[in-house]
């Protein structure tokens, strides 16, 4: 939920907002997930069904932009516009390349990560890192002191299969929701830098948005892969007409 805590407070002015931590994060239940992005798709449905929600933009980040899609796809009903920022699925990978993502992301590495490497992580989120930040980071070091903090680690590694498994490039031309866009032009996750060092964000964002029937795209300068905070102004004015 930080992640949209210079977000919530703008676009409340004119819309419904609700920000949600996905199971196995930040706030809610610790437990055994399969962490697919269908699980992650149903998840959502259901939340919108309980609180019967009506003309919802969803609004995905990273793993969110590819949950969004998924969730599109399956309940086209419950969405009525989309908003990817930064989107995971975007990227491909052939199958060679999903081994070693694999056997990169492990529990045992997640729960050994020394300070200095949480706080390089979070660097790289960033064009110029917030001050704020630092807060995240400091939760992120107590919660590796927690109980449950191995529980978390097996659902982000449990995440990171499911995006591999669950990938999202093909299907871009069936979503029919109007699709707003938007990529920080320094991301450093997107494109994958060992993988692919001879692709750019800029040409990662276009192939995807090449594929959307209704999408427009916006790249924001001097913004890393969290763009909506690091350029939360540019990003709330965009997403609020988006959605007017």
């Amino acid at each position: 939920m930080r992640a949209w805590e210079r977000t919530l407070p703008e676009l409340s002015k004119t819309a419904r907002c609700l920000a949600v931590d996905l199971p196995g994060y930040g706030k809610s239940s610790k437990g055994h997930f399969p962490g697919t992005m269908d699980f992650y798709a149903e998840v959502i449905h259901h939340f919108i069904q309980k609180l019967r929600l009506k003309k919802v933009t969803l609004v995905g980040h990273s793993m969110g932009g590819q949950i969004a899609v998924t969730l599109a796809l399956k309940y086209p009903a419950d969405v009525h516009k989309l908003v990817l920022t930064s989107p995971a699925g975007f990227e491909t990978f052939t199958e060679p390349e999903k081994q070693q993502l694999r056997s990169f992301y492990t529990v045992s590495s997640m729960v050994s990560t020394p300070a200095a490497q949480v706080r390089l992580n979070h660097k790289y989120n960033c064009y110029r890192m917030p001050a704020e930040v630092d807060l995240w980071i400091a939760e992120r070091l107590r919660m590796m002191q927690c109980d449950d903090f191995a529980q978390y680690a097996q659902t982000v590694v449990n995440s990171m299969a499911g995006m591999l498994d669950g990938p999202i490039f093909d299907r871009l031309a069936q979503v029919q929701q109007p699709t707003l866009v938007v990529f920080g032009a320094e991301d450093f996750l997107i494109p994958n830098r060992t993988l692919h060092p001879q692709l750019t964000t800029a040409q990662v964002a276009a192939a995807g948005v090449a594929q959307l029937p209704h999408a427009q795209q916006a790249v924001l300068p001097e913004a890393g892969h969290f763009a909506h905070y690091e350029k939360a102004a540019e990003f709330n004015s965009m997403v609020a007409a988006f959605v007017k």
